[in-house]
């Protein structure tokens, strides 16, 4: 066998020159001239460190194709100030036949930058199986990185999205997706999901944005879990436009200015194992336009730390996240909910309250202390008025 495998190398070695290359960038006088001398099979351009100014899109128009960097040495300056992105990757046959298709494009270990005024850092639309990991995408007037309809099998990790004026990622009609491992800081929202399915949103670090966390449109099937979304101004997560059979669990929610999980419309969807820390507001919110849901083994919590002690004793402060804070579970017209085995503790408001509308509540074996710190005296942790068909029982603390 040893003998035979450079006979069949070579052999194979007209093949793989014909069907696909390896280029370096540097011998090109622009990266567009290293993409663009890629075959219909595409390859591989590798672009080393150094700067490179940008004031039209890279095209990347073949399909087995990778772009690889030299780490964040490797920067790609967006110069653009007319909205147009970074990076378009696309068929290019696209404008003629609304069915083409690319699959198997990557982009790998280089940073792109941009400025108020251009479009995204990666643009991709009708890309099968795309792959992005370890890019630093930063600074752009649009999104991170928007993936529109790359249907199957979209994948972004270990990467950081930071300071973009729109999401940090902006996924639409795609389904199959993970979405592992990356740093979100200061966009406008980090992750948002429409019209798709299957998302995996798992082990993200998501801090300080500007209006949300993870926003979920008209998706099913999917799950959130080991996420660190803190210090939204807005919402931490929202479920909205028809999501069903979502799970939502063992992410830590600390610190947001409107609340943690709003679900605007979701229904047979799963709140579990969730630290609710800080949370201005609300913990959880349902809408009328949500039923069959649970939540379940949640902490609900404020700054407490042990000893009677609070970590932030202020409840007064100009700047709310100075404040000690906590929200409770808050149902404005839901139905059909299970709220279960959950702890609130050192809330502002009630541990749960309804508002008329509410039916079919089932409210079991809650631990509730130092609820209502903000309302009146006298106020009762567990306020669910005449919600038609509820149980309340069997919860510690609720009197």
């Amino acid at each position: 066998m040893k003998r035979l495998l450079p006979l069949l190398l070579a052999a194979c070695g007209p093949i793989f020159a014909e069907n696909a290359k390896r280029i370096d960038a540097a011998a090109f006088p622009t990266l567009q001239a290293a993409i663009d001398a890629l075959p219909e099979k595409g390859g591989i351009v590798v672009i080393p460190p150094g700067d490179y100014e940008l004031t039209a899109p890279l095209l990347i128009r073949t399909a087995e194709t990778r772009i690889e960097g030299s780490g964040a040495s490797t920067h790609l300056i967006n110069k653009n100030t007319e909205g147009q992105h970074a990076i378009s990757i696309s068929p290019p046959t696209l404008d003629k036949d609304p069915k083409a298709a690319l699959w198997r494009v990557q982009i790998g270990n280089l940073r792109i930058s941009g400025n108020e005024k251009s479009g995204d850092g990666i643009y991709a639309e009708k890309i099968q199986e795309i792959f992005l990991q370890g890019v630093s995408i930063d600074h752009h007037g649009g999104n991170g990185i928007h993936l529109n309809n790359c249907f199957e099998d979209p994948r972004v990790t270990d990467s950081i999205l930071t300071y973009n004026k729109l999401a940090g990622l902006q996924i639409t009609g795609c389904h199959d997706i993970v979405v592992n491992g990356n740093h979100f800081e200061e966009n406008q929202d980090a992750l948002r999901c429409v019209d798709a399915f299957n998302l995996c949103a798992n082990g993200n670090n998501i801090d300080d944005h500007l209006r949300h966390g993870i926003v979920i449109e008209n998706t099913y099937g999917s799950v959130c879990s080991g996420n660190m979304i803190e210090e939204c101004n807005g919402t931490a997560v929202i479920l909205d436009r028809d999501c069903y059979g979502i799970t939502l669990s063992a992410n830590v929610i600390a610190h947001h200015l409107q609340g943690g999980i709003d679900l605007k419309d979701a229904n047979g969807c799963a709140i579990s194992a969730n630290t609710f820390v800080l949370c201005h507001g609300f913990g959880v919110r349902l809408s009328a336009a949500c039923e069959r849901d649970t939540i379940s083994g949640n902490a609900f919590t404020n700054s407490y730390k042990g000893g009677g002690e609070l970590m932030r004793p202020k409840l007064e402060d100009k700047n709310p996240m100075q404040i000690d804070a906590g929200g409770g579970v808050l149902i404005e017209g839901a139905l059909d909910l299970a709220i279960t085995g959950n702890t609130f503790t050192g809330l502002d408001t009630e541990a749960v309250k309804a508002t008329a509308g509410s039916k079919r509540l089932l409210i079991t074996t809650n631990l509730i202390r130092e609820c209502g710190r903000r309302l009146p005296a006298g106020s009762k942790p567990i306020s669910i008025g005449d919600s038609d068909g509820s149980i309340v029982k069997d919860n510690l603390g609720a009197e």
